[in-house]
């Protein structure tokens, strides 16, 4: 077992949320692994609610899912895509967990009696977590969500600057993500936004030693000198990140301002140069596709807020970087989706995909647009609530089965071909009562699904409560839907397939949790790659098409 003490990477945010603190420090994460260095990433959130798992997507984003069934914050999918490291429940906590974990001790009498405080209990708590998390790694990277400045962040600040202290010089430092905006009636960068915010934290007793400046543009040497001035750090610590048109690239661009050298620096880490080559391929497949852009009709009821399907979205990404196309996706709202429209909203789409969800809003649309692929051969994928339409749209219009519904739409559905676990009737709280996490997947031998995978046995993350209802399954097999994935331990349905058509998949877990950009998916590689034959083939027809047109105007002329 290593001796060597961890060191410890705080990023923090100031002037507006959503500045890229999970993307700057998963590419911190990305670019220390690079340099042969064990990383792992901890994200501490100020919002009361134990966990996003009850938050809507419009308010939080998507829920990512660990292998070991937290549902976290979608930095984690940041974390996971960046590096190696896999997440846990540990990875990820919020200010509810916490004084919840707090109020349980008090309770249990673990306190002896003592009077319980924001200091030094909730913030002995905080530090308890990141520690433990830390001690597995070479190099802790420590995100607190929010901004500085926010009433919620305060307690964990404060541990951030206890923990600082305690681990002494050379073992941690604080990476501040700012900002720093072009007035475009001025026609300047402005630098006061930054300053103020540092002063804030400041104020709370913590000196960041390197700044990642977002900005529209290079910062020029003389607006970095002006920063580091006022800022009180080196200009080189001044770190420039102006928007990337691939998030992929932005290790690349950190890297070119030497942010990796400071940090191994000032942490006293021996470390090897970084090897890029990976993450230069990636980005030069996704700028310039060798085999063109396939676009793929992602048709949802979250669509208004594209960080619902972040995880989904990249994952689609990486099914084009495997395939070397670029993917442009058409974000098509379920509820506006219906007969009269289905064929004009999914003309000239090469494939289909249907996410998960919840509640019956936009059922109908997706059942559509899910009969109008089956019905003219585009490819389709299902995930989780996706495959459950599948197989209600199935069942409606090819076994006959009118009255086929899920009870999650309809209580009395006359046929529920998808229906409550039984273990989820008796349940009447929300968070963290689901399906959650890594279940085994056993794959039929000759099915679709065993050659995507390339093995007779997966393991795939879930987050729901309704599955395929068994009792059906005689009749839709009979009807030709092959049950291609089940649950060794529960004989429940995990995938599913049409044969005959020239791609037709649904899964009940959700793949896209665990795709990465240099190892994408093989659901989402082969999704993608039937998607593209699907657009090679109708330009063919249409230049066929084409020539003959020509060819008859010739004759009439």
């Amino acid at each position: 077992m290593s001796t060597r003490r961890t060191k410890y990477i705080f990023v923090t945010g100031g002037v507006v949320s959503s500045i890229g603190k999970g993307l700057a420090a998963a590419s911190i994460g990305a670019l220390l692994e690079a340099r042969g260095l064990k990383v792992t990433n901890v994200k501490l959130d100020p919002y009361i609610n134990v966990d996003p798992g009850t938050m809507s997507p419009y308010q939080h984003g998507e829920v990512f899912v660990t292998d070991d069934g937290a549902e976290a914050d979608l930095d984690l999918g940041h974390y996971e895509r960046f590096t190696s490291t896999r997440m846990t429940r540990a990875n990820n906590f919020t200010t509810g967990r916490i004084y919840d974990a707090v109020i349980s001790k008090e309770r249990r009498g673990e306190y002896l009696g003592a009077t319980i405080q924001v200091i030094p209990h909730i913030t002995d708590e905080i530090k308890a977590r990141v520690i433990d998390v830390a001690s597995r790694a070479d190099v802790a990277i420590v995100e607190v969500g929010g901004t500085v400045g926010d009433i919620e962040s305060l307690p964990f600040l404060e541990a951030v600057r206890q923990l600082r202290h305690e681990a002494g010089p050379q073992n941690a430092i604080s990476v501040h993500v700012t900002l720093v905006p072009n007035i475009a009636a001025a026609g300047e960068l402005k630098t006061k936004p930054t300053q103020h915010s540092v002063k804030e934290l400041l104020g709370l007793g913590i000196q960041p030693e390197i700044l990642i400046c977002r900005t529209e543009k290079q910062l020029s040497r003389s607006i970095k000198e002006k920063i580091a001035h006022f800022c009180n750090v080196p200009v080189g610590a001044v770190i420039s990140a102006p928007d990337v048109s691939v998030i992929y690239e932005l290790p690349i661009a950190l890297h070119a301002e030497k942010i990796d050298e400071q940090i191994t620096e000032r942490l006293n880490i021996w470390s090897r140069p970084p090897d890029l080559g990976a993450w230069h391929r990636t980005v030069e497949i996704m700028k310039n596709p060798p085999r063109g852009i396939a676009t793929i009709a992602l048709v949802g009821k979250y669509v208004h807020l594209r960080d619902s399907y972040k995880s989904l979205h990249e994952a689609l990404s990486h099914g084009g970087l495997a395939n070397e196309c670029k993917i442009e996706v058409k974000y098509l709202d379920s509820e506006t989706i219906d007969a009269s429209n289905v064929e004009r909203e999914l003309a000239g789409v090469d494939g289909v995909l249907v996410p998960g969800g919840f509640g019956g809003r936009g059922a109908e649309g997706k059942i559509q647009a899910i009969r109008h692929a089956r019905e003219n051969g585009i490819p389709f994928f299902g995930i989780c609530l996706g495959m459950q339409m599948a197989v209600v749209e199935f069942a409606r219009h090819v076994c006959g089965v009118a009255g086929a519904n899920s009870t999650e739409f309809d209580p009395n559905a006359g046929d529920p071909v998808i229906d409550l676990m039984p273990d989820q009737r008796g349940v009447k709280a929300k968070g963290g009562t689901m399906r959650l996490g890594a279940y085994r997947c056993a794959l039929v031998p000759g099915s679709l699904a065993a050659e995507m995978y390339g093995s007779s046995e997966v393991s795939e993350r879930h987050r729901h409560r309704y599955e395929f209802n068994n009792a059906y399954k005689e009749r839709l097999e009979q009807s030709g839907m092959v049950m291609s994935g089940l649950s060794p331990e529960l004989g429940l349905v995990e995938m599913i397939e049409l044969p005959k058509h020239v791609h037709f998949v649904g899964c009940q877990f959700h793949p896209e949790f665990k795709s990465r950009p240099h190892a994408a998916h093989p659901l989402f590689t082969r999704f993608v790659r039937a998607s593209l034959s699907r657009r090679d083939a109708r330009s063919r027809t249409e230049t066929r098409t084409d020539v003959s047109e020509s060819a008859t105007s010739k004759l009439v002329h």
